[in-house]
This record gives structure tokens, sequence and C-alpha cells, in this order.
């Protein structure tokens, strides 16, 4: 049998292929991304990426009534935005077998939050399945696919950071061969009006019974005995590689694999044989609370064990030497701080400078610009969630004028994979509400903050194949914009420029469209280098201004790093005597 070394996502992506998966659709964001780059890889399965979480979840629920099995990928907040559709589909249920892959991000590596979805399970009435390393991610897709087909209903597939990018040992199989479900009229379990939804509602209660008869003796859900009578461990997820590397097979472990419907009785038979046991877990005190609520006093959990950020060895082998662990947050001591920076030739970097220069405030959104956040740029006075930036610029100048004060200059910053995302709605809102607000859009023409991932207005889908790219300025005409400026944002002047003229209409609301591709597209970046002409030089700092990797201080002098130069001209346009000048048309 063949084996690979992959990574949790990849291991995902190979479980849909292998169990027979023909449609796959997400949105790309960390640390789920990578799930539906290498399904796409598979010509056997239709791939997509979606605008957002909930179309991606839409289209799979068609594709599922229609007799195919699908998965749908994501990270943790994604399914916030996927909510909606996810309460009512397990209600109908599904044709075609259906997964939803939540990738959580204990710690935040890449996230504004970090939510334990785990919750979600028990909320949406719906089968959860963690798997613990890259084989059972891969083998678990298999088996959550045939529960979704034989209990009638979606899967959540909780996964965490570090399942999704930690490797292992995977053995590879071959694509079963599987026929599309025929499609059924019925409109009573899939149209879901008041009076055909309460009977499915009865109808989800039979087959939760049926799941949870099913967690009693699934063979993932398993109690490991071991030499040490004291007390025993209940975990579950990359928890239990935690808890193994720690006490080795001494300990008994129940690893618990379906955690919901959890297996009451093999917890009960668990539990009884110890006068204390501990519950491992990350974040939330899931598993917890729902034992000690069946009337166990003898389980011990976050008391001990952190309830924030992700565990480790270290971690739980303090828990258990001193009684309880630290949140390892902060960094050792005397060591420099180094925050994420714009890459070289980002062409948010001059934005975010004109920004800071105009004293605006900026509600902003999520992705590469969200660093403008940070010194020495410090333009941004807000981040929420995707496509929050429009409505909240919004609410900001409606209060001022609801008090009839006025209003600083504010403006909503906002990335063109975002827009299309969930800030369209946002900006039809301030044209409905009769609003003036700045909104402006910042274009690299990509999804990049997630790896260069494309989106409908970059030309290409997932497979890489021509695509329809929207335009952005007529959309913004078709929601009633009248005043819309599309700028170039390395032209700092006409940056500037452009917020002024947005600022002056004070009756109508305004899109100013900064457009340049990402630097690091290949073939699409600026051309050529810059150096600091050292005898104009008069060492007044102003290019570290605008927190340019290439633009250093080597000794007394100011340079740039060719290395790291590409050319974009921003530091060259801040100068105010001209000291930066051209060094070449190519690298």
């Amino acid at each position: 049998m063949k084996k690979e070394f992959l990574t949790g996502n990849e291991a995902i992506a190979r479980g849909a292929y292998e169990y027979g998966v023909s449609f796959a659709s997400a949105y790309p964001g960390t640390p789920s991304t990578e799930i539906l780059e290498n399904i796409a890889k598979y010509k056997e399965i239709h791939a997509e990426w979606a605008p957002n979480e909930k179309v991606a979840l839409e289209s799979a629920a068609g594709a599922s009534l229609a007799g195919a099995r699908c998965i749908v990928s994501m990270k943790h907040v994604g399914v916030n935005v996927a909510a909606d559709p996810l309460f009512t589909l397990v209600y109908t249920g599904v044709n075609g077998g259906l997964v939803l892959v939540s990738a959580d991000d204990p710690g935040m590596h890449s996230s504004q939050d970090e939510q334990d979805n785990r919750n979600y399970a028990p909320f949406a009435r719906i089968p959860m399945f963690e798997p613990s390393d890259s084989q059972e991610a891969k083998d678990l897709i298999g088996i959550a696919l045939e529960v979704s087909e034989k209990y009638d209903i979606p899967v959540l597939f909780r996964i965490t950071t570090r399942i999704a990018h930690s490797r292992g040992i995977v053995r590879l199989g071959e694509r079963v061969k599987r026929e599309q479900l025929d499609y059924q009229k019925n409109p009573q379990k899939y149209a879901m009006i008041p009076g055909f939804a309460k009977r499915r509602r009865v109808n989800l209660e039979e087959r939760l019974k049926a799941l949870k008869d099913f967690s009693e003796s699934f063979s993932y859900n398993k109690i490991e005995w071991g030499s040490i009578k004291e007390f025993g461990i209940i975990t579950s997820g990359i928890s239990y590689q935690y808890v193994k590397e720690v006490f080795g097979d001494d300990v008994s472990i129940l690893k618990l694999t379906m955690t919901y419907p959890l297996p009451e009785k093999l917890i009960s038979e668990f539990v009884n044989k110890f006068e204390k046991v501990y519950v491992v877990e990350e974040l939330d005190p899931y598993l917890e609370n729902h034992i000690k609520a069946m009337g166990y006093k003898n389980i011990t959990g976050k008391e001990i064990i952190p309830g924030i950020g992700e565990l480790s060895p270290e971690i739980i082998r303090e828990a258990f030497g001193a009684g309880k662990a630290k949140v390892y947050y902060k960094p050792l001591e005397n060591l420099p701080m180094r925050p994420p920076v714009l890459c070289a030739g980002c062409p948010h970097r001059g934005v975010f400078y004109v920004l800071r220069k105009m004293k605006a405030v900026v509600t902003s959104d999520i992705g590469c610009y969200s660093l403008g956040v940070l010194p020495p740029l410090e333009g941004i006075d807000s981040i929420l969630c995707m496509g929050a930036s429009i409505g909240m610029g919004h609410g900001f100048k409606k209060a001022y004028e609801q008090e009839g004060k006025e209003s600083p200059l504010v403006i909503s910053v906002i990335g063109d994979s975002t827009f299309l995302h969930s800030g369209i709605t946002g900006l039809m809102n301030v044209v409905y509400n009769n609003s003036n607000t700045i909104t402006m859009i910042v274009d690299n023409s990509i999804t990049a903050m997630t790896g260069h991932q494309h989106h409908p207005g970059t030309g290409y889908n997932a497979k890489d194949e021509p695509a329809y790219a929207v335009s952005l300025e007529e959309i913004c005409r078709a929601l009633g914009i009248k005043n819309i400026y599309t700028v170039d944002s390395y032209d700092l002047s006409a940056v500037e420029n452009a917020i002024k003229a947005a600022a002056n209409n004070k009756t109508e609301p305004s899109v100013i469209i900064a457009r340049r591709p990402c630097a690091l597209l290949k073939g699409k970046g600026p051309k050529g280098l810059y150096k600091v002409n050292q005898e104009k030089c008069k060492k007044c700092k102003m290019c570290l201004k605008v927190g340019c990797p290439a633009v250093q201080i080597h000794g007394e002098e100011i340079i740039i790093n060719p290395l790291s130069c590409v050319g974009c001209s921003v530091c060259a346009k801040v100068c105010p005597f001209d000291a930066i000048e051209k060094a070449g048309e190519e690298r």
C-alpha cells in the first residue's frame, strides 16, 4: 500500500478523492485553505472558490440534493457566515453525503478570535468528528460521508491548526466507484416552510437518537487502558497526541473521536473506574461540561488546564506536575518583538501612509491590509470581521449626524476579495440609507492573505481555468454609487486627491478603488530597484515611516536592500529631499 507524508489538510483532500466526493466548495481562510487547493488537483472532483462561506455551503447543499457527495471547507469564523443555511440543512437532511470541515484556530495564529466550533454541534444538532492525526483525517472523511448518507444529515468535521498543518504518514487507497444518487422530488423534506419544518424537527430528534447509538459502538471512540490506577484522562483531537506524548501508555485514556452525540455509556464505563478523571481539551470545557452534566463529581478539567490558546505537551506536563498550567502567551524576556509586516512593494503600504497623514478614522476589514494597524503606519482604527468595515463607517458617520455634529474624515477600507465576500451588502446599505461615506477598495487582484487564491474578480477559477472577471466599478455603479475614483495605489498624490475629492462631496457616498496587483504575483509586480543617494540624504527618516522591510538602517546610513526592493517607488515619493533614486529597470 502506497504511503505519503501528508498534512491534515492534504489528507482531507485525499479522503475526499478516495471516498467519492464529486463536488467541493470553499472560501479561503487559514488554516483551511489548502484543503480545496489540493482537492482542485483531482479532475474527478468539481472544485470551486465561492464568494463566501454561506454560498459555499448552499452550493454544496444543491449538489447534495442532486445526489453528489460533497465537501465544504472553511475556517472557524467562516462557519458563522454559513450558519444560516447550516441550521436548516440539518433539518432537511441530505441526498448525497455532505461534510462541512471547520478548521479552528486555537491561539489565533491567523484569526481575530479563537471560538471553539465544537459548540456548533449541539447548537445545530449536527454530528461531529474530530481526527487526531493525518491518517484519521483521511479515513474519517469516508466514515463521515457514510454517516451523512445513512442518517440523512450533514456532518461537522472539526480540525484545528495543528491537525491542518502538521504532517504524518498516510496510507493511500484507490478512489471508490460511486454513482451519483437519483434525485427524487420531495418538498416536504427539502422545502422548509413552517408546516414541513415542524415534521422535520421531530424527525431530526429520531435521527439524533440513532446517531447516539452509533456513537456508543463507533470504533474510533475507544478506551486505551494503562497501568496507572489513580486517575484516567478523557480527551479528543490533537489533545490526544499531547497526552500520549506526556504519559505514553501508562495512563488510561478515553479517546473520543465522534464528539457529538457523545457516547454516554462508554463515558460512564470509563469514569466509574477511577476516583479522579481529568478532561484534557483545548479552549472551552466542551467535554468537561457534558460529562459533569451527567452527574459525575470526580471530573477535573479547566481547574488545571488553560481555556485560552493552544495546548502543548509542556503545558499538560506542568498542569499535572504543578496542579495548574500557565498560559504561554508572553515571549521570553529580552527577546525583540517581530511583528508581521506588509511585504516589500505591497500596494497597501502607500495607501495607509496617506490615510495616516490625512488623520482619517479608518474602519478596516480582514486581509493583508489589516497589517496597516501596526507601527509605523498605524493607519487603522477598527477591525471586526469580514465585510464589517463599510457598515461600521456608515454607523460612525450617522452617529455624528444624529447629534448634529460634524464627523471626522471616516474611510472604510476593504480588499477586493473581501468586498465580494460580504462588502457589497454593506455598500448597498450605505446607498439605501442616504449615507455619504467614503469606501476605499484596496484591489490587489487576488486573495493574497491566504496565499493567492482566485476570486470572482481575478478572471480565473479554483482550477486556474479562465473565468469571467466581475468589475468592481460596475458593481458599485449598479448599487447606485455615482462617485467612483480609480487610482494607482503606488501614486500617493492620486490617492490623496481622490480622498479629498470624495470628502468634498457632502451629500452622496463615494468609492475609491486603489488598484495595483500584489507585488508577489508572478509577472505583475513592479520592475527595477531604488537606492539612496547618500550625498542627498539628510537622515530625516521619512522613508522609514512607510515601514518597508527593504528600507534599512546600516550604521549611520539609511540604505535600500537590493535583495528586498521590488521597485514600487513609494519610499522615493515620501522623501522630501529627492534622495531616493531609480537604480535600474531590472533586478
